[in-house]
């Protein structure tokens, strides 16, 4: 690609986005540098992602999609341009969102950064081979291929197996009283009973004495016999003889862990399996003949296990290679290192994508661009630092440097200060969320923020007062957790106070959350336990925040207790979106309709009868105080306040959501819209307005993440205020202003994966600030201003 010195004349070094009016912005005129690193700022949901989301980058991929091909430009008018006047200056974009996609099992550290790809290259040109066996392609290095994939396990390395002891935990009941645990209940567990009997074994007589080639047969035959089963009469009913087919217990549970829909019946169906290691290929999840293949005397399954920072060292080692190995071997190194550089060097790349953070995932994402060496294009980040500790953003910011350096562009959304500071060019938006929101408070250099009187980011990048100590509360009782081994612990026990704030500390990968993890009701202490993690609270635009709360039932009633919908009849149902009747039929209640597109992920577009409505036009024409519901469902929490005036249920429940700082969202916000730390708020507010009696240990795993500081302002207050009523409150927490308010701090490493896993420093946050082994310590030290 040749690229000419002299400069585009269409464009002068600015995108220029104008009249700029998607979700909340109120016609937002802005000029940004290109080829700087521009930081976007705001409270949350003040608009600044709308911005550089919803329009900068949604506008580079319209026109992407416009020279792409034909066909598109049907699609962009389905999917709809974003709500722009013009936007001039623009390069392609690239954005690394922090996916709320669920991801296989199959995907792993490998896939995502195509390590995997370059390591099979290795073998497959490079690798020892046995005297006289061929050279294999570089796909039977696969275990996702079938070229590759172990025969026994499918290339999934493990097989799930049932056991008698398993399927019969009481070999002293007889068949009919329910030995086979496994089997389903109600009819079909009767059914396969009377097939038994019919077929001529006991069904009365305790398990144990029944012959151990019939136990077998019974628990484990892969025969299908079908016959034809005379049910014994129960009194009143007549029953015809029927054809019944016989299933053993063993093919039951396989089928149904296999292929049930329902969750529930599968967590039913795990209970009676047993998962192990594939016994053909040991857990490798490759065929024979991948596995005969070495370098450097190890499979490439064994490589793959390694944490990259050994498996480059390894690779270094490597003296006498030929030619190919070292181009490879080079290579590999290369992509190796700008992962470790982004401090995940930790990660094994057989390691599956589902046990990675969100902040992990981008962070891989972001180190494969690194090496895409792409040029003259946008970055578009959202939150880089999620999950990273301070010590960790340094390196962070080394990277966004040299992406800006290769002649990118590289706008980034971001709440940490750190990162704000080194920005070359700060858009503040604000000044509150929502409604109160969308305008550009400065746009310029970071220092000019300093003057803008209404800036709710200005208060923390400058703040000169020293921090505010807080009282240490004395501990009610100790919660002892472990010993636990798992992932990079080894025989960890830890001990946490109950009744106050504590808060768990380290860098990314040193095990905090695995330590977290161990903790159940079962604990002594713990009480009622609460979970309140980032999980999406649903998968799809039909969950949105108004049915999860609870508010949607008192929306609907006060809708049916209108006079136009009595006179029509309409009950409440009348007023759902989720059933037939007064949904629009043609979305199905849905305001989306799915737009499949080749080659790239499928999108939703808004309905073209209703126009995201959700409703038909004759529910649309029952009104309350002069809306109808698809406009109440529009409205803000903070401005639909007047709806729940006199039901005290919704009040709470409203207030709740006010108090977690959520009154910017939208009733009727779709589930797939939320970000992970408002899907947390959400399920802390349904939390905070529960009556509550005994006590209760609240579990909350980076509650910050996507938190401006004025927001964890706000947060703080909450969980300080279930503390003072009594309760437990324990956060995985890499925010230094939280960390130095907690009244325990126990921080874990000292660095992450094999060199973390230990309990680093325990005690009040003044302690481990001075800790000398801590990572943490010198951070907290500079937060609590010692």
């Amino acid at each position: 690609m040749s690229h000419s010195t002299s400069p585009d004349p269409r464009h002068d070094g600015f995108v220029r986005v104008r009249g700029a009016r998607e979700h909340n912005l109120k016609g937002v005129d802005v000029d940004v540098p290109r080829d700087a690193l521009v930081v976007f700022t705001g409270v949350s949901g003040s608009g600044k992602s709308s911005l550089a989301f919803g329009t900068i980058y949604a506008e580079a991929q319209r026109r992407y999609f416009e020279s792409v091909a034909p066909y598109a430009r049907r699609l962009i008018h389905q999917v709809g341009a974003p709500r722009v006047g013009a936007i001039s200056g623009l390069p392609p974009a690239v954005s690394l969102q922090q996916s709320r996609s669920a991801p296989t099992s199959r995907s792993s550290v490998g896939t995502v950064t195509t390590l995997s790809n370059s390591l099979r290259m290795l073998f497959s040109r490079a690798g020892s081979y046995p005297p006289g066996a061929p050279r294999l392609d570089s796909d039977a290095f696969s275990p996702n291929t079938a070229a590759g994939a172990c025969p026994a396990c499918h290339g999934l390395g493990r097989v799930h197996r049932t056991t008698e002891d398993l399927l019969v935990p009481d070999p002293s009941l007889s068949i009919r009283e329910g030995a086979i645990a496994a089997w389903p209940g109600a009819w079909q567990g009767k059914n396969l009973r009377d097939v038994l009997d019919t077929l001529g074994y006991d069904v009365d007589r305790p398990w144990r004495e029944l012959a151990s080639a019939d136990r077998e047969w019974i628990l484990f035959t892969d025969e299908q016999p079908v016959v034809t089963v005379h049910p014994v009469r129960d009194a009143g009913r007549i029953q015809r003889p029927y054809q019944g087919t016989y299933m053993s217990a063993n093919r039951y549970v396989l089928k149904t862990f296999a292929d049930s829909k329902s969750q529930t019946l599968r967590a039913k169906a795990e209970k009676f399996l047993r998962s192990e290691a594939c016994p053909t290929c040991g857990g490798a999840r490759l065929r024979a003949e991948a596995l005969a293949v070495t370098f450097a005397g190890r499979t490439v399954a064994e490589l793959a296990r390694l944490p990259l920072t050994e498996l480059a060292e390894l690779l270094a080692a490597q003296e006498d290679t030929s030619g190919t190995a070292r181009v490879l071997t080079d290579d590999l190194r290369a992509r190796i290192a700008t992962i470790t550089e982004l401090g995940l060097g930790y990660l094994s790349p057989d390691r599956g994508t589902p046990t990675l953070s969100s902040g992990e995932l981008q962070r891989l994402r972001l180190a494969t661009q690194l090496r895409s060496g792409l040029f003259g294009v946008v970055y578009v980040l959202d939150e880089p630092s999620a999950g990273l500790h301070p010590a960790d953003t340094a390196s962070l910011l080394t990277v966004l440097d040299r992406l800006r350096a290769a002649g990118n562009s590289v706008f980034v959304v971001e709440h940490q200060l750190d990162v704000v500071r080194r920005a070359d060019w700060l858009v503040d938006v604000g000044p509150l969320a929502g409604e109160h929101g969308g305008r550009v408070l400065h746009s310029g250099s970071v220092e000019g923020l300093r003057e803008v009187a209404d800036s709710a980011t200005a208060r923390f990048l400058f703040a000169d007062a020293p921090p505010v100590r807080r009282r240490v509360r004395a501990p009610k009782g100790w919660l002892k957790v472990g010993p636990v081994s798992r992932h990079n612990l080894r025989d960890v026990t830890a001990e946490l106070p109950l009744g106050v704030f504590s808060a768990v500390t380290g860098v990314s990968g040193s095990g905090k959350s695995t330590l977290i993890g161990e903790i159940t009701e079962d604990l002594e202490g713990v009480g009622r336990l609460v979970v309140v993690d980032q999980k999406p609270i649903g998968r799809t635009p039909r969950s949105n925040l108004a049915t999860y709360t609870g508010l949607f039932d008192v929306v609907r009633k006060v809708f049916a207790g209108t006079p136009e919908a009595r006179a029509r009849g309409y009950g409440v149902g009348r007023f759902s979106f989720n059933v037939a009747g007064g949904r629009c039929e043609t979305c199905q209640g849905e305001g989306f309709v799915s737009v499949e597109l080749l080659f790239l992920p499928s999108t939703y577009a808004p309905c073209p009868d209703c126009g995201g409505a959700r409703y038909n036009p004759e529910t649309l024409d029952v009104t309350y105080r002069g809306r109808n519901i698809a406009e109440v469902l529009d409205l803000t929490v903070e401005s639909a306040a007047g709806f729940f005036a006199d039901d005290a249920a919704a009040q709470a429940v409203h207030r709740s959501l006010l108090d977690v700082g959520l009154g910017y969202l939208r009733l009727g916000q779709p589930a797939t819209e939320l970000s992970g730390g408002e899907a947390q708020r959400i399920k802390l507010a349904t939390e905070l307005q529960r009556t509550r009696r005994g006590h209760t240990l609240y579990l909350l795993d980076e509650p910050t993440t996507g938190l401006h500081p004025a927001d964890v302002e706000v947060l703080l207050r909450q969980l300080h205020g279930l503390v003072d009523a009594g309760h437990s409150v324990v956060v995985v927490e890499h925010d230094m202003a939280v960390v130095a308010g907690a009244d325990w701090v126990l921080d874990m490493g000292p660095g992450g994966g094999d060199e973390g896993g230990r309990v680093v420093a325990a005690g009040p946050p003044q302690d481990v600030a001075t800790a000398p082994d801590s990572r943490t310590g010198p951070y907290l030290a500079r937060a609590l201003g010692l």
